[in-house]
């Protein structure tokens, strides 16, 4: 169970804050059970009650029991009142405990204070305070302040601190049986229509779980992540050098010399105590500015005697010192949901104080070849049998985008085999790939068997290479039928497939980054079609396309560093025209 305690004066609000707190953070899907530190006086019944006749009578427990609840009443009598651990092992399991009082307790604790009668009500200094509560800025404090009343913002706070930073796995959404249906009328569908139709249907289908944050790398954030704790902590030394305060070290532009004091201040081990006004101390990078101290001077630059140190020039005022939060205040939005985490986010998450983090489970993606020609590599194939290609590519391009490749192998041109491929990757997978069998052939059973269970529907894209795309869905699960062409498959996949499995495993909308680059080919382009070109950067700065443009030419594909991608309309191309190129590293290979 987590643990997070609310203290404060009298009237300063406490009560009333965890009757909020309670109904705000169960609201929120956890749950939450409380525990009060009353007055020695305070009695849980009424006398002339029966519990309490009971009671009085010395009984040393009473279990007063109704149909709505039980309560265990236990008479401490002359013994020692139990500590908070005590009393916490009496409490069911729950998400969250949240405790009224107890301010010695070692558990962490928000204080709340206000102004009553002109006077600020404010609890003795705690290192487990990490926050204020309060009607009105307190001044200068070490530890976040938040408005009294803003319990969504309060709550939000509490669940960081403790690391219950996530709401409780909400079911796995299911798309609509025509999440892929196109407008009535839609014949030849043009790229740009087909992604956005992609886009507006697409939603996440996987459920989320807590992991550590070092087991978080390639995982996409379930929820927004806000700072439990400021980076830095407090104000501190960019430097080696040596600090003293500013306005009281009357600096001049010419030779300045300080008293220097005995001690130092380093990084875990602070200088305990202030700095007297036009005195300085040795400070090293890291460590805490002591007590009196806003300016560091960098240890090249000074003279340093026995008791002083003297250095030539003006220093501007808080010079070499990082001020606290200056990086992520806390209780700041440290990371955005739908952010897939890298090394990068992993820092700054552990940076802020974020021990476990709220993830989507990884999207698992069937790939299934079709075909009776299809054979695996390797195998004995005759000049009528085709190596299969795609299954390969497309598993290691799922592994690479960080999802779980689900390996379905390959199935024969047979509706009964097909199908139990279907069904037992509707129940090992999120998402289905399938190579082969899109078209309306008389043997593409695959759009046949999506069309009989009532969600197929067939895109002709206005693309090359490419032009049929199956979409549909089985047993509630999405299938991308997939050119059986390689390099058809793997263009419909970087384009269409890739933004679209990025949402469905709780990420963002990809959209592949190009950039102008000068021809150094010449091409006349047809209206009416997206073209995608395999091509290379060349030595020159100039984009290379492959010699051919045959989708049967695989080792183009391993040629290329990117693709040309030229508009839907007429264009004649000569070399040094602009040219929009996209690496393969924009789509994530």
């Amino acid at each position: 169970m987590k643990i997070f305690g609310v203290i404060g004066w009298k009237n300063a609000g406490k009560t009333g804050l965890m009757e909020r707190l309670v109904a705000e953070i169960t609201g929120r899907g956890f749950s939450v059970s409380t525990i009060k530190h009353a007055h020695h006086s305070f009695d849980v019944d009424q006398p002339g009650k029966d519990s309490h006749r009971h009671r009085m009578a010395g009984a040393q427990e009473v279990l007063l029991a109704s149909a709505r609840r039980w309560a265990l009443m236990h008479e401490i009598a002359g013994d020692e009142e139990p500590p908070l651990d005590a009393l916490l092992e009496k409490l069911a399991p729950v998400d969250l405990v949240l405790v009224e009082g107890f301010k010695r307790g070692a558990h962490p604790k928000m204080e709340v204070h206000r102004v009553v009668n002109g006077a600020m009500l404010i609890a003795p200094d705690d290192p487990n305070v990490l926050a204020i509560a309060g009607d009105v800025d307190p001044g200068d404090v070490d530890v976040p302040c938040i408005d009294l009343n803003d319990t969504a913002a309060i709550a939000g706070f509490i669940l960081s601190a403790v690391a219950l930073v996530a709401y409780k796995s909400p079911k796995t959404t299911q798309l609509r049986n025509d999440c892929f249906a196109l407008p009535a009328g839609v014949d030849w569908i043009p790229v740009d229509t087909a992604l956005a139709t992609l886009r507006g249907n697409m939603q996440c289908c996987v459920a989320d779980e807590v992991l550590p944050v070092c087991q978080g790398i390639g995982r996409v954030l379930a929820q927004d992540i806000a700072a439990p704790r400021a980076n830095p902590p407090a104000a501190n030394s960019a430097v080696d050098g040596y600090g003293f305060a500013h306005a009281g070290a009357c600096i001049t532009s010419g030779k300045n010399i300080l008293p220097l004091l005995a001690d130092r201040a380093a990084a875990g081990a602070p200088f305990l105590g202030a700095v007297p006004a036009g005195q300085a101390v040795r400070i090293l990078t890291g460590a805490l500015l002591p007590g009196g101290v806003d300016t560091v001077v960098l240890q090249e630059d000074v003279t340093c005697s026995a008791h002083a140190v003297q250095f030539d020039g003006a220093v501007r005022a808080g010079a070499n010192t990082r001020a606290a939060g200056e990086d992520v205040s806390a209780g700041e939005l440290a990371l955005s949901a739908g952010q897939r985490l890298r090394a990068p986010e992993l820092a700054l998450l552990s940076a802020v104080g974020v021990a476990d983090v709220p993830v989507f489970k990884k999207l698992r993606v069937g790939v299934l070849s079709t075909g009776d020609e299809i054979v695996p590599a390797g195998s004995d194939a005759a000049s009528s049998q085709t190596y299969d290609a795609n299954r390969p590519m497309l598993l290691g391009l799922a592994k690479q985008w960080g999802y779980c490749p689900v390996d379905l192998e390959h199935a024969r041109d047979d509706p009964g085999e097909i199908a139990s491929r279907l069904d037992r990757a509707a129940s090992e997978a999120d998402v289905i790939w399938t190579s082969g069998g899109a078209s309306v052939g008389d043997e593409d059973h695959l759009s046949a068997l999506l069309g009989q269970a009532g969600g197929l529907f067939t895109w002709r894209i206005a693309i090359k290479p490419g032009r049929p795309l199956a979409l549909g869905m089985w047993k509630n699960t999405p299938v991308f039928g997939l050119p059986g062409n390689p390099v058809a498959a793997l263009i419909c996949t970087l384009i269409f497939a890739r933004p679209a499995l990025s949402v469905l495993a709780g990420g963002r909308w990809l959209e592949p980054t190009g950039y102008e680059v000068p021809a150094g080919f010449s091409k006349q382009k047809k209206p009416g079609r997206r073209e995608y070109l395999r091509a290379r950067i060349t030595a020159n700065g100039r984009v290379e396309v492959f010699g051919s443009e045959g989708s049967g030419r695989v080792s183009g594909l391993s040629w290329a560093d990117g693709l040309v991608e030229l508009g839907d309309g007429a264009r004649q191309i000569e070399p040094g025209d602009p040219v929009r190129y996209i690496p393969y590293s924009s789509f994530g290979l």
